[in-house]
């Protein structure tokens, strides 16, 4: 591979962040590239347009070695994206499965209805007391939320234990740090920011109570062994110069509307499941979780049985983010999509709408990610029954150049 194709297209997504401050995830490359891309005035948007397809160009027609196909096919997955989202700050607009399909490289089925209520009907057999369905999940949550006074020990003790449960694992940096900030007024729930050299930043939102498994499901999917675990492994591996990794500079930024997403956010949705399996998540919370919370651990089982049937749910997002990006939906039937199919207060529907508003199909990488993920790796043999093989194969992916239509996903 032509060293300049990789060096160039970091210093481009570099200069389109300065018109998109979301753009740019994660950069541990030179110092004085960034320095460079955040001097003077941004670049214009036809010039940068105009230089991503040379690029994208030239690494199409480069011919590599039988080693590198991985590197030049994922490198064109990534050009192909900045592409796309050059035009969407020209001001063209994509139809939502469109969108999905030029940044992450999947058309999202449409999930019909019927699913949902389905799932809701399980629920209403699950839920106890009087009331709709979505009231009582509503009350059923509240018996699971953590105290506000109570949410640092908690997130403390799922992060120590999902850290622990990776490294026996997964050879981490001697670097490893994680810290955690609480913020608020955020359109997302929780935020890693790879800061390199295998340290991270996590920020978790209080603008809505956390319930006790999202303390888990948080810890695991931006901890470990989700997106932390997977930026320093793409760096320590593949970003670093050798001998300890490739010395492929393109893993030195990570941009965030591109097909890598599908990845970062499938495998550290799937991880949940990797590093916690069944039973054993079940046994942590309750033994665990629960009572550091001062929460009744006789709750956790019924609590994870409403939990199972909340990842059916977890798809209505995508159809709520179809119908509203298209046109189909205005603001307020997507929010009350929301509330009667995912089962969110008001409040958490708005939330979560100011989420799409921000960063539009990206919704599509958590559940559709998650699910692709999932079949990638038990086509590997990494199912529940074989618990070593499913962390080899997920360790192998997250620690690779592979995208989603190089999984044949």
């Amino acid at each position: 591979m032509h060293t300049d194709w990789a060096s160039n297209y970091v210093k481009l997504v570099l200069a389109v962040g300065r018109h998109d401050a979301n753009f740019v995830d994660a950069y541990s490359g030179p110092p004085d590239w960034r320095a460079a891309a955040e001097a003077g005035d941004p670049r214009p948007l036809d010039a940068l347009a105009a230089e991503a397809r040379g690029l994208l160009e030239g690494v199409a027609a480069w011919e590599v070695p039988a080693d590198e196909t991985l590197r030049r096919d994922y490198l064109m997955g990534q050009l192909g994206a900045v592409v796309a989202h050059l035009a969407r700050l020209q001001g063209r607009r994509f139809s939502f499965e469109d969108e999905a399909e030029a940044l992450y490289q999947v058309r999202p089925s449409r999930v019909p209805e019927g699913t949902f209520d389905a799932a809701l009907a399980r629920l209403d057999q699950l839920l106890e007391g009087p009331g709709s369905v979505q009231e009582r999940y509503q009350r059923a949550r509240e018996r699971a939320l953590v105290p506000a006074h109570r949410v640092d020990a908690v997130f403390q003790a799922a992060i120590a234990e999902a850290r622990e449960r990776t490294r026996r694992h997964v050879l981490l940096p001697a670097s490893d740090h994680f810290r955690v900030e609480y913020v608020r007024d955020k359109p997302w729930s929780a935020y890693n920011w790879y800061q390199g050299q295998g340290t991270s930043v996590i920020q978790v939102n209080l603008d809505q109570p956390i319930s006790i498994d999202r303390a888990l499901d948080l810890a695991a999917h931006e901890g470990y062994p989700g997106h932390h675990v997977y930026n320093a492994l793409l760096e320590q591996r593949i970003a670093q110069a050798p001998p300890g990794g490739r010395g492929w500079v393109e893993f030195t930024v990570y941009p965030l509307f591109s097909p890598q997403s599908l990845i970062a956010e499938g495998t550290a949705n799937f991880g949940i499941e990797v590093a916690f399996p069944g039973e054993e998540r079940l046994a942590f919370e309750r033994d665990v979780l629960f009572p550091l919370a001062g929460l009744d651990p006789a709750e956790a089982e019924p609590w994870a049985l409403v939990q199972a049937e909340m990842k059916v749910l977890a798809f209505a997002d995508n159809e709520a983010a179809r119908g509203y990006l298209d046109g189909g939906l205005d603001r307020a039937a997507a929010e009350a999509f929301l509330v009667r199919y995912s089962l969110r207060t008001g409040a958490q529907a708005a939330q979560r709408l100011r989420f799409i508003d921000t960063y539009r199909s990206y919704v599509i990488n958590y559940n559709l990610g998650e699910q692709l993920v999932r079949d990638w790796v038990e086509r590997q043999g990494g199912t529940v029954a074989d618990p070593a093989r499913r962390w080899a194969i997920f360790v192998d992916l997250i620690s690779s150049p592979r995208l989603p239509r190089v999984l044949g996903l």
